[in-house]
């Protein structure tokens, strides 16, 4: 199993299409790479914790390459627009790449040297180890589950569970 946290703006849509990935064993939503201890939701929406809203994801990479994983990543975030995605603005909604394995350094900047061939702006999503990770408060978990109509900037028909 391996691990890996992604932010690209609200995390409930990024957890939701995560979880349509064959191969995702487990996703929790939280708060990477800031300055201040076990932040609250309140807290990071300040803008000034330093905190990304982020996905952890587990996942099976015999099932799921990392590859294929940033490859779905990529594709429903734009990673040249900094500090927001959809109507979401601030540095919480930045994108973000935190590998927790050392080794999965170069896959991850071979990914993004690939998905920067099909932009002219330069892609500014941060690629960093993973600093800290806080859990974010449960209703936030699995959000769009438990509120199908919930707001959500990624395109609803990237979020039906894929057929196997």
């Amino acid at each position: 199993m391996k691990k890996i946290v992604l932010a690209g703006g609200c995390f409930w849509g990024v957890e939701a299409y995560i979880n349509t990935l064959e191969g995702i064993i487990n996703t929790k939503v939280g708060y990477a790479n800031g300055h201040v201890a076990n932040p609250t939701y309140e807290m990071v929406c300040q803008n000034n914790t330093g905190y990304a809203e982020s996905c952890y994801v587990e996942y099976d990479e015999k099932v799921l390459t990392l590859e294929k994983l940033l490859e779905a990543f990529w594709a429903v975030i734009d990673p040249t627009i900094l500090n927001r995605q959809g109507h979401d603005i601030g540095s919480q909604y930045r994108t973000g790449i935190y590998y927790i394995d050392k080794g999965d350094l170069d896959t991850i900047i071979e990914s993004r040297n690939m998905e920067q061939q099909k932009y002219d702006k330069k892609i500014v999503t941060e690629i960093k180890p993973l600093e800290n990770f806080y859990e974010a408060e449960e209703y936030h978990q699995k959000y769009l589950e438990k509120n199908p109509n919930g707001y959500c900037h990624i395109p609803r028909e990237l979020l039906q569970k894929k057929d196997k």
